[in-house]
């Protein structure tokens, strides 16, 4: 394999969901799971539901703070992502479902997260309402999800560059990352769901990578971006052009960008 931060070595050996958990859970998903782990309050003893799970590092964080006495389950559509999950904690409760019948007593759980999944489900209203169905009375769901594509300058860079280089809608998946940008929708779904109180609250953390062209090269190799780059060699030339583009995010010989979601924290 070249090395990670070589512009032409975006092809990483591994499966996508493999590739994923190795490089983008320690630099982008695990601050943020650590993040909504804390704004959900998360204490020993509870009952946790990880929905969406992918390959469980907030189910992980969540098992770290309710200890042996409490319960944490990881949920997913995904096998692949399941089977990098139990192999990363084989001691946690990982199950094969859908968020839009989640396979759970009413009640079950008393806190439920999802984090950056909401805005890719089918039935996003659905998918809340069987989040408050499974949630017992006093309890709580906390999800996050990307605010827009202009406020997160390193997924529209990338995203504009996908576009000027495969094609008009090549940048579809990244963008969907940001479907649900609006506090005001993602409120009124959480009260439309049952919730009783909703708060919304935005969130900004710096990522970090060597280089953009690490950035892009795990982009293309370890998220649904992958079927672009096994199409010709313009994801060289995406990686060059992104990182024109994203130039004043590099100093000190490292790149660090700013990410930002909205984090809604919903009772009953």
């Amino acid at each position: 394999m070249r090395p990670i931060g070589d512009p032409s070595g975006w092809q990483l050996e591994g499966s996508a969901p493999e590739l994923y958990e190795r490089y983008l859970v320690p630099a982008v998903t695990l601050p943020w799971a650590r993040d909504l782990v804390d704004r959900a309050r998360i204490r020993r003893c509870e009952r946790v539901l990880d929905v969406g799970c992918g390959t469980g590092v907030v189910a992980r964080v969540a098992a770290a703070r309710v200890g042996r006495s409490g319960r944490v389950v990881g949920l997913d559509l995904n096998s692949g992502m399941l089977e990098v999950a139990r192999a990363a904690a084989p001691e946690l409760e990982w199950v094969e479902g859908s968020a839009l019948a989640l396979p759970f007593d009413d009640g079950e759980f008393g806190v439920v997260v999802c984090q950056l999944g909401l805005q890719f489900f089918e039935d996003r209203l659905g998918a809340l309402r069987e989040m408050r169905r499974v949630v017992a009375d006093g309890g709580r769901a906390v999800a996050s999800v990307f605010t827009s594509i202009e406020r997160n300058p390193a997924a529209l860079a990338l995203s504009d560059a996908l576009d000027r280089h495969f094609g008009d809608g090549a940048s579809h998946a990244k963008r969907s990352e940001h479907s649900l940008a609006s506090a005001e929708e993602l409120r009124r779904l959480c009260t439309a769901a049952g919730f009783s109180s909703t708060r919304v609250d935005t969130v900004s953390l710096t990522v970090r990578f060597s280089s953009v062209q690490e950035w892009v090269g795990i982009q293309l190799a370890a998220t649904p971006l992958a079927a672009l780059a096994a199409r010709d060699d313009a994801a060289a030339r995406v990686s060059e052009d992104v990182g024109e583009s994203l130039a004043a995010f590099v100093q000190d010989g490292s790149f660090a960008f700013p990410q930002e979601v909205h984090v809604a924290l919903a009772t009953l």
